[in-house]
């Protein structure tokens, strides 16, 4: 008799008996997956920290927990390639330091599963970057190495144009391939190439992109000259829509050097950051059709808690700039992870790591700022519901995962025995079926 109530709670909580063939089943959400061409209400289900299928009706007796989604969007978890997360080491106003964020705190609670790091470390300082956070974040760190050694440490570090050395840079990058995603530069403001083309030779050698933040223009340093002939294919040139820098010919015209460059197969990355995106260049921008490849928040502590905020306030402006929710999905998931080659993430395909982001647009009266505090008004907004990292619940902002406390035994939480494991009590992310595997 109480191993039946026993069966029965547990039903109740969300779960089925023992020895099911998924972990968790996401059942009756909007799936949108660009890569595999899916915008379509399905089941997700997952096992071992892995997609295991993804399909019309999946039976939920198959699941050890289900987790109803209906009138959410389930999507790939988000990947941020422009943000800057080396904290801790007390240096003030350094992206080696004060200016950086610790990643988890600003992650999971907008969807975003993976980061890239842009340019905070240089080879000097990356093994440090390395210990001190990406080691000990449960978010996946990647990282664009910095091609002034020191890192993005100020001004008398990144206009030192002796401490811009491609072959260390490079070494680097291969001695953590993978892990190290592409080379930065940043910051300068002299009219010198150096950087730029420092930074495509350790790439070349490396074999990975490079980034640009363009520093500032010169007549000798033009933009039409980087993005039509010092930047490769594949390489991105981040700040697409800031203005600063010749992104526009004459007030509410695109450079046409914007539709050269990507033709060459440059890529476009929005990096949000505090002081580079305004609407007055996105606006004909997205007139002109031209969409950027990526959408990234440049986050730090001068942009989090100004117009930028956040992935899903970004993204939320380019549904008020009238772009759908699907193609914002592809240029905050697939597109991102193709542009650091990272194609196990950003796509639900059966066999990828279950990075999931589940979803809400609310519906209301909406205000978006720019860099300047210029409004756009929208009536759409993002946020999440539920965050996933490798099968995971790391975040769940409504509790839709948890059984309602009254349906729950009287003593519930008062010792770890299998029933409030099976709620997932203790902040993790569900008990997971016998003999699955546990791995962080």
């Amino acid at each position: 008799m109480r191993q039946l109530a026993a069966i029965l709670f547990l039903m109740g909580a969300g779960f089925a008996p023992a020895q099911q063939q998924y972990d968790l089943l996401l059942r009756g959400g909007h799936v949108i997956d660009p890569k595999n061409k899916v915008s379509a209400v399905r089941d997700v289900a997952i096992r071992d920290g892995k997609v295991a299928a993804v399909g019309a009706k999946i039976d939920p007796a198959l699941a050890y927990k289900v987790v109803d989604v209906p009138g959410l969007y389930v999507t790939p978890g988000l990947v941020d390639i422009h943000v800057h997360v080396y904290a801790g080491t007390g240096e003030r106003g350094s992206y080696a330091g004060d200016n950086s964020l610790y990643p988890d705190g600003y992650t999971f609670r907008v969807g975003v599963t993976a980061v890239a790091d842009a340019g905070c470390a240089g080879w000097r300082n990356f093994e440090d970057f390395k210990q001190r956070v990406i080691d000990r974040s449960r978010t996946r760190i990647f990282a664009l190495l910095n091609i002034v050694g020191h890192g993005m440490r100020g001004g008398k570090y990144e206009q030192d144009l002796n401490d811009m050395e491609a072959k260390p840079t490079a070494e680097m990058a291969m001695r953590y391939k993978g892990l190290v995603v592409g080379v930065k530069t940043a910051h300068y403001s002299g009219p010198e190439w150096a950087p730029v083309e420092r930074a495509v030779e350790a790439g070349t050698i490396a074999n990975i992109p490079v980034m640009v933040d363009f520093g500032r223009a010169y007549p000798e340093r033009s933009f039409a000259e980087l993005v039509t002939k010092k930047l490769r294919p594949g390489d991105i040139y981040t700040h697409a829509f800031s203005g600063n820098r010749g992104e526009l010919e004459a007030p509410g015209h695109l450079n046409p050097a914007m539709f050269a460059g990507r033709k060459r197969g440059v890529i476009f990355d929005i990096g949000h950051g505090g002081g580079s995106f305004v609407w007055r260049v996105a606006v004909p921008a997205i007139k002109e059709g031209f969409l950027p490849d990526s959408i990234s928040t440049d986050l730090h502590t001068g942009s989090m808690n100004a117009g930028m905020k956040d992935m899903l306030n970004t993204m939320s402006k380019f549904l008020a700039l009238g772009l759908s929710l699907d193609d914002v999905i592809l240029r905050s998931t697939w597109n991102p992870a193709r542009e650091i080659r990272h194609e196990e993430l950003g796509n639900l395909s059966v066999g990828s790591p279950a990075d999931v982001a589940v979803l809400r647009v609310e519906k209301g009266s909406f205000g978006f700022a720019d860099m300047h505090g210029a409004r756009m008004r929208g009536t759409q907004k993002l946020t999440c519901e539920l965050t996933l990292r490798d099968g995971k619940i790391v975040y769940d902002l409504n509790a839709i995962a948890r059984p309602d406390w009254d349906k729950l035994p009287p003593d519930y939480g008062s010792t770890r025995d299998p029933r409030w494991d099976a709620t997932g009590g203790g902040g993790g992310g569900g008990r997971r079926r016998p003999g699955a595997a546990g791995k962080k």
